[in-house]
């Protein structure tokens, strides 16, 4: 076999490897709290571990993941374009299952001691959003179970949610409302699909 064929083989089989993180495609029902744990065992092990590790609710945990990249691991944000046909790169770094940015996810690697955690495996993001909901909590006093406050302390960062910027963006209150809404239907699902 000729060298070029080899290198084009093993190019071949690393592309195959890429995937969709750790963990497989997302889930398609995603009003149904039962089925995406059902159908994604690897889930349930990821959201008890940061439950029991950092306080973080499963539903809580669950309604940002599914506001953030609807549990695709390799979510990214859409591409800004320039005069609407030249692409000029990303509007954020945010990126994987819970839309970390470049700069918060070296921070939480840093933090935590987990320097090879990636944004695409559902552990090392549901992790990463405990330790980030735990350290609001500890700054701004915000409530593990408050899923509204704190998914705008998680999209404003803390300093922005404590100078209110929120308040000045109508859309994102209400983007909030709606993760306090899927968190509150995913409770109760939560509840009957452990009986």
């Amino acid at each position: 076999m000729s060298r070029t064929l080899r290198a084009i083989l093993v190019l071949l089989l690393v592309a195959s490897c890429g995937g969709r993180g750790s963990n497989g495609p997302a889930p398609s029902m995603l009003d149904d709290a039962c089925a995406i744990l059902r159908t994604n065992p690897e889930y349930r092990r990821a959201f008890k571990t940061t439950e029991r590790r950092w306080g973080v609710p499963m539903h809580v945990q669950m309604a940002t993941i599914h506001q953030e990249s609807k549990f695709d691991g390799d979510a990214r944000t859409p591409f800004r374009y320039t005069l609407g046909v030249i692409p000029m790169g990303r509007q954020s770094s945010a990126f994987g299952y819970s839309q970390a940015l470049d700069g918060t996810w070296k921070e939480y690697q840093k933090d935590t001691g987990r320097r090879t955690a990636r944004r695409n495996n559902i552990r090392d993001a549901t992790d990463f959003m405990g330790w980030y909901m735990d350290g609001t909590k500890d700054r701004l006093g915000i409530s593990m179970g408050d899923a509204r406050n704190q998914y705008l302390a998680y999209h404003e960062g803390r300093t922005g949610y404590s100078r209110g910027s929120y308040k000045r963006k109508p859309w994102l209150v209400n983007v909030a409302g709606k993760v306090q809404a899927r968190s509150q239907m995913y409770e109760g699902q939560l509840r009957r699909c452990r009986r």
